[in-house]
């Protein structure tokens, strides 16, 4: 049996911290972001639904926030009763690796689940790449292209 493993994706992004955790822990900004939950609905309880551009496939997720620790879980799964932790935002004040002051360290990490094919957890740390840039100029271009 294969030992749980992780991937982290690191970028730094010019903005305060409390503007990138607010942008990393709503709901609504997923489908502007994420490959994996594409074309949301979001019920009254916080649970989203989503499609992955990817694959098409449908996952269920809740977003579990703490702005003093500044991490921003991300509980998926199929079943809504059955979300596991399995990605994790973290976001830092990039004053605290001696960056600027006006600016945030964005962390995005993923669990490997044992039964994760090779091939998917490679899509995933690749996605998680783009997806951690796409955050960065999103936030610092103020672009949405929903609209």
């Amino acid at each position: 049996m294969r030992q749980v493993t992780s991937d982290t994706a690191h970028i730094r992004i010019h903005c305060p911290p409390d503007q990138l955790f607010d942008f990393m822990s709503d709901p609504a900004r997923l489908d502007l972001w994420s490959f994996g939950t594409w074309q949301t609905e979001i019920a009254a309880d916080g649970l989203v639904r989503g499609t992955s551009l990817f694959n098409g496939g449908q996952i269920c997720l809740r977003i579990v926030a703490d702005q003093k620790t500044g991490l921003v879980d991300y509980l998926l799964g199929k079943e809504p009763d059955r979300l596991a932790r399995r990605i994790f935002a973290r976001i830092l004040p990039a004053s605290d690796s001696g960056g600027p002051a006006d600016a945030a360290d964005l962390l995005l990490v993923a669990l490997r689940s044992r039964d994760m094919e090779d091939a998917r957890w490679e899509d995933l740390k690749a996605l998680h790449a783009v997806e951690v840039r796409l955050i960065k100029q999103l936030i610092e271009s103020g672009y949405d292209h929903r609209k």
